[in-house]
C-alpha cells in the first residue's frame, strides 16, 4: 500500500483476482448509489447491503464511505485527466481560448458519461473528504495546464499559476450552474463559461496565447 492510497482510507490493497472483483462491485454498487441519491445518501451498510456482503468485509478494503467515494473519484478523474490530455495534445492552433475549450468540453463529455462523478465532483462538496479531494485535483491539473500554456509562450512573464488555479475554481463554479437543472448541462451556461474563463486568462496571455503561433 503506497502513501496515496493509505490517504484515501485504503486499509488493504486488493491483490488477487476475487479481491479485486470484490472491489469493483463495491465501486459499481456505490456509483449507483449516488446516482440515486446523492453523496449523503451512501453510508457503508448501504453499501455493502447493494453488494451482497458483509460490512465487516468491506471494512476490510475501505476505512469509511468516504474512502470508497474517493476510490470511485479516482478511478473516474483518471478517465477524465486521460481525455483532457488527449484533447489537449490535438489542438491546433494552440491558444489560451482552444485550451480552455477542450478542457471543459472533455469534463462535459466525462461527466455526462459518469454520473456519479458528476453527482460527486460537483454536487457532492458538502462532504469535507470529498471537497479536499477536488481541490487537490484541481490544484494538480491547474499545474499541469500552467505548464502546457507557458512551455507554449502562451503566458506573460509575470503570469503565475494562480491564475490557472482561479480560472479551473470558476470553471468547476460555472459547472455546477449547467448542471442544476440540465442532468447533460445547459449548453448555453457551457458557451458562456469557455468565454468568461478564456477571457479572463486572455488578461495574462501573450499575442500567441491570444491568437496562435505566427505562422
Amino acid at each position: 500500500m503506497d502513501d496515496r492510497q493509505r490517504g484515501k482510507g485504503w486499509r488493504r490493497v486488493p491483490q488477487q483476482g476475487r479481491s479485486r472483483v470484490r472491489v469493483e462491485r463495491i465501486l459499481e454498487v456505490t456509483d449507483a448509489l449516488v446516482v440515486s441519491g446523492g453523496v449523503e445518501a451512501v453510508t457503508t451498510r448501504a453499501i455493502a447491503t447493494a453488494a451482497g456482503i458483509p460490512v465487516a468485509s468491506l471494512y476490510q478494503y475501505f476505512a469509511d464511505k468516504e474512502a470508497v467515494l474517493l476510490a470511485l473519484m479516482e478511478r473516474d478523474l483518471a478517465e477524465l485527466d486521460a481525455r483532457v490530455a488527449h484533447d489537449v495534445a490535438a489542438l491546433e492552433p494552440l491558444t489560451v481560448r482552444s485550451l480552455v475549450e477542450a478542457t471543459m468540453r472533455a469534463y462535459l463529455s466525462v461527466y455526462r458519461r459518469r454520473r456519479s462523478l458528476l453527482m460527486i465532483f460537483v454536487r457532492g462538496r458538502t462532504n469535507r473528504a470529498v471537497r479536499d479531494y477536488c481541490r487537490e485535483h484541481n490544484r494538480r491539473l491547474a499545474k499541469e495546464l500552467f505548464e502546457v500554456a507557458r512551455s507554449a509562450g502562451m503566458v506573460v512573464p509575470d503570469a503565475t499559476g494562480l491564475h490557472a488555479e482561479l480560472a479551473i475554481e470558476v470553471s468547476d463554479r460555472l459547472f455546477q450552474v449547467a448542471f442544476d437543472k440540465d442532468p447533460d448541462g445547459d449548453p448555453h451556461v457551457v458557451d458562456e463559461a469557455i468565454a468568461i474563463v478564456s477571457t479572463y486568462l486572455e488578461s495574462h496571455a501573450t499575442p500567441t496565447g491570444v491568437c496562435g503561433p505566427p505562422r
